[in-house]
Parts: C-alpha cells; structure tokens; sequence
C-alpha cells in the first residue's frame, strides 16, 4: 500500500476538483477544500446541495468522477483500505443496537476491532461521554440525545485520528443539539479531525474552525466564521429590545443538561 506521509502543516484532509453526476444530474462540480489536523471543518448547504455525496466519496463509498481526494495521507481512489482504517463515519441517524446495553454496544465494536481489553475500552468512552450512569439501560430507552452521544462514543473505539459527522443532529431537540455540540467540542479538544456536514447556521457557528458553503456543486466561499463576515457591509448599529426566542423558552423550562 503507498502511503503519503503527512508533513507538519500539511491538510488531513485535502480536496481538489472533486466531481460527481448521477447520470445527467451533476452533483459535485470541481469541489476544493482542506481541512488542517485537530480542527472541526462546517461544510454548509441546503438539502440537495450535494455535502453527504462528499462524505461518502471522502470515506470511500463512492467513487468520483474526477478530482483528487486524500484523507489522513491516503489517496481514497488508490489507497482505500487506509483511509477506512484512519476514519469513522457518523450519519444521519444513530447507528446503534437497541436490543443491547450501552456498555454491550461498545464492547461488540471494540471486540470487532479486535482490541485488547474492551471492556475497558468501552468503560472509557462511556465515562468521556458521561454516559456511565446509564451503560446498563437498554438503549431503546435511551433519548435521542443519550443515542446520538453513544453513537459518537462508538464512532471514537479504536481512536480513529478522522471523525466524519454527517448531519448529527438531525432531528434531535434543542437540548439533544446542545449534547451533541459538547460531544463534538470534546472531540476536537482531544485533537480529532472532524468534517461536519449541516444545515443548521448556529451549529457550524457554535462548532467549526472553519466553514465552507457548499451551493449548486461549488464551493461558493471557505473561511472563518470572522472571515465570511467581513464579506458582508458593516452593520449598522440600533438598540433593540432582545425578545427571548422560543430555543430560549425551552430550554429554560427544560434545563440544558443530560
């Protein structure tokens, strides 16, 4: 297996003229972007806009058409079995077994891994992700929020230096979100590359290092958070009375915690 070995500064994950259509459609136009190690990388747009086409292509589930996709110093084309051993891929909805304990669902993993110890891998990570006073509940009475935090908890076993996220809190209510924002703060202090794919803007503000607009195949615009507001005019100035919004009255009556 050739290997392309990471240099000081160098991108973990790096992107060039990606392009992928399913048959007349053209999804992915010439897509660019990089995302430096221990960093959280927002790729932003609208459903449709093609950003779970990247995820997959990006974790080797689907070929390009065109373009050059490197992550963690493999080339996905020519080197896809190091780049499944150096990710973990989180999707759209829990990928959990119900029937099992939270503690029984990060042993199977961490014994399909074939890791020493784990047991002790799994008493961990549910320790990380303060899920230890429910490790022995069956995960079908588990939240949405305590799902998507063991999800998470899965996605780490064998600590994979590469973290994909794609659409984490879809569907999940304003307490869940701020679970799973926690969650994925953890990661990134840990020194976790994460890519996020979502369509919340408060979510890639609260998360990301730096975000990228993804509209019509394109990427439209890459940067800060800073950065892509100074595209914008200055603001102008006015006092107003803050109403609270509706998340505000929530999560008030509710608290923000587990």
């Amino acid at each position: 297996m050739d290997v392309v070995v990471d240099q000081v500064g160098e991108p973990v994950i790096r992107v060039v003229g990606l392009e992928k259509a399913y048959g007349e459609l053209k999804v992915l136009r010439g897509v660019d972007f990089e995302v430096g190690r221990g960093s959280v990388f927002a790729l932003l747009g609208s459903n449709g806009a093609g950003k779970s086409t990247v995820v997959k292509i990006l974790a080797t589930l689907l070929k390009a058409d065109a373009g050059v996709v490197s992550v963690n110093g493999f080339d996905v084309a020519t080197c896809p079995a190091g780049v499944r051993e150096s990710i973990s891929l989180t999707g759209q909805f829990a990928a959990v077994d119900e029937m099992l304990t939270g503690r029984e669902n990060l042993v199977l993993v961490a014994r399909l891994r074939h890791l020493d110890e784990p047991g002790r891998v799994a008493d961990s990570l549910l320790e990380r992700f303060s899920l230890s006073d429910v490790a022995g509940r069956r995960v079908s009475t588990y939240s949405g929020g305590l799902r998507r935090r063991l999800d998470l908890a899965m996605s780490l076993v064998g600590e994979p230096p590469v973290v994909f996220l794609d659409e984490p809190t879809t569907g999940l209510d304003p307490r869940a979100r701020l679970e799973v924002w926690r969650a994925v703060g953890e990661l990134a202090a840990g020194g976790v590359t994460v890519l996020l794919t979502t369509q919340y803007l408060d979510e890639a503000e609260q998360l990301a290092d730096r975000i990228a607009i993804l509209h019509e195949g394109r990427i439209v615009v890459d940067g800060t958070l800073a950065e892509l507001k100074e595209l914008l005019p200055p603001v102008k100035v006015e006092y107003v009375e803050k109403q609270p919004t509706l998340e505000d009255v929530f999560l008030a009556l509710v608290g923000e915690g587990a």
